[in-house]
Protein backbone atom coordinates (compact mmCIF):
# COMPACT_ATOMS: atom_id res chain seq x y z
CA UNK A 1 0.00 0.00 0.00
CA UNK A 2 0.87 3.94 -0.72
CA UNK A 3 1.01 5.83 2.13
CA UNK A 4 1.49 10.15 2.38
CA UNK A 5 2.40 10.65 6.08
CA UNK A 6 2.57 14.70 6.87
CA UNK A 7 4.75 15.83 9.74
CA UNK A 8 6.60 12.79 9.41
CA UNK A 9 9.88 14.26 10.54
CA UNK A 10 8.36 15.08 13.78
CA UNK A 11 7.64 13.24 17.55
CA UNK A 12 3.90 11.09 16.31
CA UNK A 13 4.28 11.47 12.43
CA UNK A 14 8.11 10.24 12.44
CA UNK A 15 7.05 7.06 14.27
CA UNK A 16 3.27 6.28 12.49
CA UNK A 17 5.63 6.66 9.22
CA UNK A 18 8.55 4.39 10.83
CA UNK A 19 5.54 1.59 11.71
CA UNK A 20 4.06 1.42 7.94
CA UNK A 21 7.43 1.17 6.55
CA UNK A 22 8.11 -1.94 9.13
CA UNK A 23 5.19 -3.06 8.15
CA UNK A 24 5.89 -3.75 4.21
CA UNK A 25 4.04 -0.53 2.90
CA UNK A 26 5.50 2.81 0.75
CA UNK A 27 4.99 5.56 3.20
CA UNK A 28 5.93 9.54 1.09
CA UNK A 29 6.52 12.29 3.99
CA UNK A 30 5.91 15.77 3.88
CA UNK A 31 8.04 17.83 6.81
CA UNK A 32 8.52 21.77 6.84
CA UNK A 33 11.33 20.92 9.01
CA UNK A 34 9.91 23.44 11.59
CA UNK A 35 9.65 21.28 14.64
CA UNK A 36 11.12 18.08 13.06
CA UNK A 37 14.34 17.05 12.55
CA UNK A 38 15.62 15.36 9.22
CA UNK A 39 17.10 12.50 11.21
CA UNK A 40 13.70 11.30 12.34
CA UNK A 41 12.96 10.45 8.89
CA UNK A 42 13.19 6.97 7.83
CA UNK A 43 15.94 6.77 5.02
CA UNK A 44 13.03 4.37 3.17
CA UNK A 45 10.58 6.96 2.97
CA UNK A 46 10.30 9.90 -0.18
CA UNK A 47 11.25 12.85 1.55
CA UNK A 48 9.14 16.33 0.43
CA UNK A 49 10.80 19.63 2.32
CA UNK A 50 7.45 21.55 2.08
CA UNK A 51 4.63 23.20 4.32
CA UNK A 52 0.93 21.49 3.73
CA UNK A 53 -0.38 24.94 3.25
CA UNK A 54 2.13 25.83 0.58
CA UNK A 55 -0.40 24.91 -2.70
CA UNK A 56 3.21 24.35 -4.34
CA UNK A 57 4.22 21.67 -2.05
CA UNK A 58 0.77 19.97 -2.67
CA UNK A 59 1.28 20.31 -6.54
CA UNK A 60 4.79 17.83 -5.65
CA UNK A 61 2.29 14.84 -4.77
CA UNK A 62 0.74 15.06 -8.57
CA UNK A 63 3.28 11.95 -9.34
CA UNK A 64 1.94 9.69 -6.86
CA UNK A 65 -1.14 7.80 -6.19
CA UNK A 66 -1.94 7.37 -2.28
CA UNK A 67 -4.19 4.50 -0.59
CA UNK A 68 -4.65 6.78 2.22
CA UNK A 69 -3.15 10.33 3.48
CA UNK A 70 -2.38 10.20 7.20
CA UNK A 71 -2.33 14.06 7.92
CA UNK A 72 -0.21 14.44 11.12
CA UNK A 73 1.22 17.84 10.42
CA UNK A 74 0.43 20.77 12.31
CA UNK A 75 1.22 23.46 14.90
CA UNK A 76 0.24 21.52 18.02
CA UNK A 77 0.58 24.66 20.75
CA UNK A 78 -1.77 26.49 22.11
CA UNK A 79 0.61 28.80 23.24
CA UNK A 80 1.85 29.73 19.92
CA UNK A 81 -1.64 29.43 18.38
CA UNK A 82 -1.87 33.23 20.22
CA UNK A 83 1.53 34.62 19.20
CA UNK A 84 0.75 33.64 15.24
CA UNK A 85 -2.57 32.90 14.66
CA UNK A 86 -1.90 33.48 10.90
CA UNK A 87 0.48 30.53 10.46
CA UNK A 88 -1.56 28.42 12.73
CA UNK A 89 -4.70 28.88 11.00
CA UNK A 90 -2.92 27.46 7.47
CA UNK A 91 -0.66 24.96 9.64
CA UNK A 92 -3.91 23.40 10.68
CA UNK A 93 -6.72 24.39 8.47
CA UNK A 94 -5.91 25.59 5.44
CA UNK A 95 -3.35 22.44 5.25
CA UNK A 96 -6.25 19.94 5.38
CA UNK A 97 -8.14 21.93 2.96
CA UNK A 98 -5.33 21.68 0.06
CA UNK A 99 -5.18 18.16 1.26
CA UNK A 100 -8.69 17.59 0.96
CA UNK A 101 -9.15 19.01 -2.88
CA UNK A 102 -6.16 17.05 -3.76
CA UNK A 103 -7.44 13.41 -2.24
CA UNK A 104 -10.69 14.36 -4.39
CA UNK A 105 -8.27 15.26 -7.88
CA UNK A 106 -5.87 11.82 -7.21
CA UNK A 107 -9.36 10.01 -5.90
CA UNK A 108 -7.88 9.23 -2.78
CA UNK A 109 -10.66 8.01 -0.55
CA UNK A 110 -9.48 7.31 3.13
CA UNK A 111 -8.16 10.07 4.93
CA UNK A 112 -6.77 10.28 8.62
CA UNK A 113 -6.68 13.81 10.88
CA UNK A 114 -4.63 14.15 13.80
CA UNK A 115 -7.06 16.53 15.93
CA UNK A 116 -7.02 17.17 19.27
CA UNK A 117 -8.79 17.22 22.83
CA UNK A 118 -8.35 20.70 23.03
CA UNK A 119 -11.76 21.02 20.90
CA UNK A 120 -13.63 20.68 23.98
CA UNK A 121 -12.24 23.44 26.06
CA UNK A 122 -13.02 24.08 29.52
CA UNK A 123 -17.03 23.59 30.29
CA UNK A 124 -17.91 24.49 33.52
CA UNK A 125 -17.15 21.47 36.30
CA UNK A 126 -17.11 19.13 33.80
CA UNK A 127 -14.15 16.86 33.42
CA UNK A 128 -14.25 13.67 31.50
CA UNK A 129 -15.65 14.60 27.84
CA UNK A 130 -16.88 11.95 25.02
CA UNK A 131 -17.14 12.54 21.05
CA UNK A 132 -20.58 13.22 21.84
CA UNK A 133 -19.92 16.67 23.89
CA UNK A 134 -20.12 19.92 23.00
CA UNK A 135 -16.91 21.41 21.80
CA UNK A 136 -15.42 24.97 23.19
CA UNK A 137 -12.48 25.89 21.86
CA UNK A 138 -10.24 28.24 23.76
CA UNK A 139 -7.35 28.72 21.71
CA UNK A 140 -6.88 29.69 18.31
CA UNK A 141 -5.25 25.81 17.97
CA UNK A 142 -8.04 24.15 19.14
CA UNK A 143 -10.37 26.53 16.45
CA UNK A 144 -8.15 25.54 13.94
CA UNK A 145 -8.27 22.13 14.32
CA UNK A 146 -12.04 21.94 14.29
CA UNK A 147 -12.69 23.70 11.74
CA UNK A 148 -10.57 20.67 9.72
CA UNK A 149 -13.20 18.28 12.03
CA UNK A 150 -15.80 19.85 9.87
CA UNK A 151 -14.30 19.98 6.69
CA UNK A 152 -13.75 16.92 6.82
CA UNK A 153 -17.56 16.18 7.34
CA UNK A 154 -18.42 17.83 4.40
CA UNK A 155 -16.18 16.59 2.12
CA UNK A 156 -17.36 12.93 2.92
CA UNK A 157 -20.65 14.02 2.40
CA UNK A 158 -20.17 15.57 -0.83
CA UNK A 159 -17.22 13.50 -2.54
CA UNK A 160 -16.77 10.26 -0.21
CA UNK A 161 -14.03 10.68 1.48
CA UNK A 162 -13.86 8.06 4.58
CA UNK A 163 -12.38 10.13 7.36
CA UNK A 164 -10.94 9.33 10.48
CA UNK A 165 -10.49 12.27 12.94
CA UNK A 166 -8.26 11.15 16.35
CA UNK A 167 -8.88 14.03 19.14
CA UNK A 168 -5.21 12.85 20.63
CA UNK A 169 -5.17 13.70 24.17
CA UNK A 170 -1.19 14.19 25.84
CA UNK A 171 0.98 12.18 23.55
CA UNK A 172 4.13 11.53 25.19
CA UNK A 173 7.49 9.30 24.93
CA UNK A 174 11.01 8.27 24.06
CA UNK A 175 11.39 10.34 21.23
CA UNK A 176 9.53 13.41 22.02
CA UNK A 177 11.10 16.66 21.35
CA UNK A 178 12.96 18.20 24.38
CA UNK A 179 14.03 21.22 23.07
CA UNK A 180 10.42 22.85 22.04
CA UNK A 181 9.73 24.08 25.71
CA UNK A 182 5.82 25.49 24.59
CA UNK A 183 4.65 21.97 23.48
CA UNK A 184 4.11 18.82 25.72
CA UNK A 185 3.90 18.89 28.97
CA UNK A 186 5.79 15.67 30.44
CA UNK A 187 8.79 16.91 27.84
CA UNK A 188 8.47 20.24 29.00
CA UNK A 189 9.21 19.24 32.63
CA UNK A 190 11.93 16.16 32.26
CA UNK A 191 13.65 18.72 29.78
CA UNK A 192 14.19 21.24 33.00
CA UNK A 193 14.92 18.52 34.90
CA UNK A 194 17.45 16.70 33.14
CA UNK A 195 19.09 19.60 31.66
CA UNK A 196 21.92 20.94 34.46
CA UNK A 197 21.58 24.68 32.99
CA UNK A 198 18.20 24.94 34.25
CA UNK A 199 18.29 25.42 38.18
CA UNK A 200 14.42 24.68 38.90
CA UNK A 201 11.10 23.70 36.84
CA UNK A 202 8.86 26.23 35.60
CA UNK A 203 5.25 25.27 35.46
CA UNK A 204 2.66 27.95 33.71
CA UNK A 205 -0.37 27.45 36.18
CA UNK A 206 -1.36 25.09 39.23
CA UNK A 207 -0.11 22.13 40.63
CA UNK A 208 -3.65 20.48 40.50
CA UNK A 209 -4.14 20.44 36.48
CA UNK A 210 -4.41 17.62 35.42
CA UNK A 211 -4.18 15.74 31.78
CA UNK A 212 -4.97 12.31 30.11
CA UNK A 213 -1.00 11.27 29.22
CA UNK A 214 -1.69 8.57 26.09
CA UNK A 215 1.90 7.00 25.45
CA UNK A 216 3.27 7.00 21.72
CA UNK A 217 3.37 3.64 20.98
CA UNK A 218 -0.42 3.17 21.72
CA UNK A 219 -0.99 6.51 19.21
CA UNK A 220 1.05 4.78 16.58
CA UNK A 221 -0.47 1.31 17.01
CA UNK A 222 -4.27 2.75 16.80
CA UNK A 223 -3.70 5.29 14.11
CA UNK A 224 -2.07 2.80 11.85
CA UNK A 225 -4.17 0.14 12.93
CA UNK A 226 -7.46 2.11 12.11
CA UNK A 227 -6.18 2.92 8.24
CA UNK A 228 -8.30 -0.08 7.04
CA UNK A 229 -10.78 -0.59 10.12
CA UNK A 230 -14.04 0.12 8.48
CA UNK A 231 -15.32 0.90 11.87
CA UNK A 232 -13.47 3.98 12.37
CA UNK A 233 -14.54 5.07 8.95
CA UNK A 234 -16.42 9.02 9.29
CA UNK A 235 -15.83 8.83 13.16
CA UNK A 236 -14.36 11.37 15.35
CA UNK A 237 -12.71 9.09 17.84
CA UNK A 238 -10.88 10.02 21.51
CA UNK A 239 -7.23 8.71 21.77
CA UNK A 240 -6.25 9.15 25.59
CA UNK A 241 -6.39 6.46 28.39
CA UNK A 242 -9.22 7.62 30.23
CA UNK A 243 -7.32 8.32 33.46
CA UNK A 244 -6.33 11.32 34.60
CA UNK A 245 -2.46 12.73 36.03
CA UNK A 246 -2.41 16.01 38.17
CA UNK A 247 0.96 18.29 37.38
CA UNK A 248 1.89 17.23 41.04
CA UNK A 249 2.05 13.49 40.59
CA UNK A 250 3.79 13.94 36.91
CA UNK A 251 6.43 15.72 38.64
CA UNK A 252 6.55 13.17 41.70
CA UNK A 253 6.78 10.31 38.94
CA UNK A 254 9.80 12.31 37.32
CA UNK A 255 11.98 12.70 39.59
CA UNK A 256 11.82 9.02 40.93
CA UNK A 257 12.54 8.11 37.88
CA UNK A 258 15.23 10.06 37.13
CA UNK A 259 16.43 10.49 40.77
CA UNK A 260 16.83 14.18 40.12
CA UNK A 261 15.48 16.34 42.69
CA UNK A 262 14.85 20.18 41.54
CA UNK A 263 12.91 23.00 43.02
CA UNK A 264 9.35 23.83 41.21
CA UNK A 265 8.49 27.54 40.92
CA UNK A 266 4.45 28.27 39.42
CA UNK A 267 3.52 30.81 37.66
CA UNK A 268 0.61 31.97 35.82
CA UNK A 269 -1.22 29.95 32.73
CA UNK A 270 -1.00 30.41 29.19
CA UNK A 271 -3.65 31.90 27.49
CA UNK A 272 -6.60 29.23 26.57
CA UNK A 273 -5.09 26.57 28.85
CA UNK A 274 -7.43 24.05 29.66
CA UNK A 275 -7.36 23.39 33.59
CA UNK A 276 -8.39 19.69 33.62
CA UNK A 277 -9.62 16.99 30.92
CA UNK A 278 -9.68 13.33 30.27
CA UNK A 279 -11.20 11.27 27.67
CA UNK A 280 -14.03 9.10 27.66
CA UNK A 281 -12.73 6.21 25.79
CA UNK A 282 -16.18 3.93 25.42
CA UNK A 283 -16.02 4.55 21.67
CA UNK A 284 -11.84 4.12 21.44
CA UNK A 285 -12.19 0.50 23.37
CA UNK A 286 -14.93 -0.56 20.83
CA UNK A 287 -12.47 -0.40 18.16
CA UNK A 288 -8.86 -0.93 19.77
CA UNK A 289 -8.92 -3.72 22.48
CA UNK A 290 -5.14 -4.04 23.12
CA UNK A 291 -4.12 -2.67 26.61
CA UNK A 292 -2.68 0.89 26.89
CA UNK A 293 0.57 2.21 28.53
CA UNK A 294 -0.04 2.70 32.53
CA UNK A 295 1.41 6.01 33.22
CA UNK A 296 4.12 5.18 35.35
CA UNK A 297 5.74 2.90 33.35
CA UNK A 298 5.54 4.94 30.51
CA UNK A 299 7.27 7.89 32.17
CA UNK A 300 9.76 5.08 33.58
CA UNK A 301 11.05 4.78 30.14
CA UNK A 302 10.50 7.91 28.73
CA UNK A 303 12.92 9.03 31.32
CA UNK A 304 15.49 5.96 30.61
CA UNK A 305 15.34 7.22 27.06
CA UNK A 306 16.18 10.86 27.60
CA UNK A 307 18.47 9.94 29.69
CA UNK A 308 20.37 7.36 27.57
CA UNK A 309 19.83 4.82 30.16
CA UNK A 310 19.51 1.32 28.64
Amino acid sequence: MNYLVTGGAGFVGSKIADKLICQGHQVVIIDNLSTGYLSNINTNATFIKGDCSDINTISKLNEFAFDAILHIAGQSSGEVSFEDPVYDINSNTVSTLLLLQYAVKKGCKRFIYASTMSVYGQQGDQLCFSEKDLTNPLSFYAVGKLASEAYLKIYSAIYGINYTALRYFNIYGPGQNLVNLKQGMISIYLKQLIDPSFDKITVKGSSDRFRDFIYIDDVVSITTGFINQQASFNEIINIGTGKKTTVSELLALLKQHTGIEKPVEYYAGTPGDQFGIYADIHKLNNLYTAPLEHIERGVRLFCKNALGVK
